[in-house]
């Protein structure tokens, strides 16, 4: 079902702009993925331009990271690409439950609300259960892709910022 979404999907999602903000998705986590295995707790957003890491990594570990990432990406390392804790993965759990929720509690049904609510119940929680699986199937087709192309890294650039009142190591990673 999902890959034919993404078929029908594909003029927009082979869009110059779109498809840059996939690459770097997939890249953005491909680097995690490599620096997780490192101990490094990170989390990231991705741009046409590239993508910023949030965490406190060296800079060096994290443009050798994401150099690595790219090669392994290129080399067919697609599963890299897909991070069990990307973002995609909430909207769609959100996206099912609440769906399930409103169907479970429209109509003209005469049974009132209460008694809808543990048939209601039961499906959110079987859809919390399949969400991580349509999730990730969701990233592999839609919102990352594992094809690079002739994207690379061209520099890394730290900074800090101020978040809710504490100090953040965020990393700029640019690339073309």
């Amino acid at each position: 079902m999902l890959e034919f979404i993404a078929r029908l999907l594909r003029p927009l999602l082979e869009s110059s702009y779109v498809l840059g903000v996939r690459r770097n998705h997939a890249l953005e986590h491909a680097t995690i993925h490599l620096l997780n295995r490192q101990g490094y707790r990170l989390s990231g957003v991705s741009s046409g331009a590239g993508f910023i890491i949030y965490g406190d990594v060296p800079t060096e570990k994290l443009e050798k990271a994401s150099h690595n990432a790219l090669k392994r990406l290129n080399n067919g390392e697609k599963n890299l690409a897909i991070h069990p804790n990307c973002g995609t993965n909430l909207v769609v759990a959100g996206l099912l439950l609440a769906g399930v929720g409103a169907l479970g509690f429209v109509g003209t049904n005469r049974r009132s609300a209460w008694e809808r609510f543990p048939v209601v119940m039961v499906g959110m929680m079987v859809m919390s259960l399949y969400s991580l699986p349509i999730g990730l199937t969701v990233q592999k087709h839609i919102t990352t892709t594992s094809d690079m192309g002739d994207l690379d890294v061209v520099r890394v650039k730290k900074r800090g910022i101020k978040l809710l009142g504490a100090s953040v190591v965020v990393h700029e990673v640019i690339t073309q």
